[in-house]
């Protein structure tokens, strides 16, 4: 009878784990395949709500413009539970006119985003302890710590 329910218990648990990745997903689902039902100066702000639903983020300038985001994330291994891949990184800009129309459409995945190269330079100081600016500003960090010049 043991043996039995050992042997219930090991196979549930074993049926239960998934050799599948868990998938986060953010945002609209098939964006790249709703993004094609969209048809420049023929349709709506109605007719994008209502195949892609509410944009992620909404400006409004002297157009209106509406952004949709997809975004797949999995994990690296299940071994490093930390590590993350991104597996889609969609963005869909839609331009619309003053009344309401489709006017513009871009559509952005991850071989067309920017990587962006940051500066290695390091600022240097302009002034020197003999300079004006350093005097006042120690005489003002040195009131600042000390306001009624006790410690003196």
């Amino acid at each position: 009878m043991k043996n039995i329910v050992l042997l219930l218990s090991i196979f549930l648990t074993i049926a239960n784990c998934s050799i599948q990745k868990a998938i986060k997903h953010h945002g609209v689902h098939k964006l790249e395949l709703k993004e094609k039902k969209l048809i420049l100066n023929i349709s709506n702000k109605n007719d994008i709500i209502k195949i892609l639903g509410p944009p992620s983020v909404e400006s409004k300038f002297n157009t209106e413009v509406l952004f949709f985001i997809e975004r797949k994330i999995s994990n690296k291994s299940s071994f490093k539970l930390s590590k993350q891949v991104i597996i889609t990184n969609n963005v869909l800009v839609v331009e619309l006119d003053n009344y309401g129309i489709l006017k513009n459409k871009d559509f952005y995945d991850l071989t067309k985003m920017n990587d962006l190269k940051f500066s290695k330079k390091i600022t240097t100081v302009d002034y020197t302890k003999d300079s004006f600016i350093y005097n006042f500003l120690s005489s003002m960090r040195q009131k600042l710590n000390d306001p009624l010049g006790v410690r003196r």
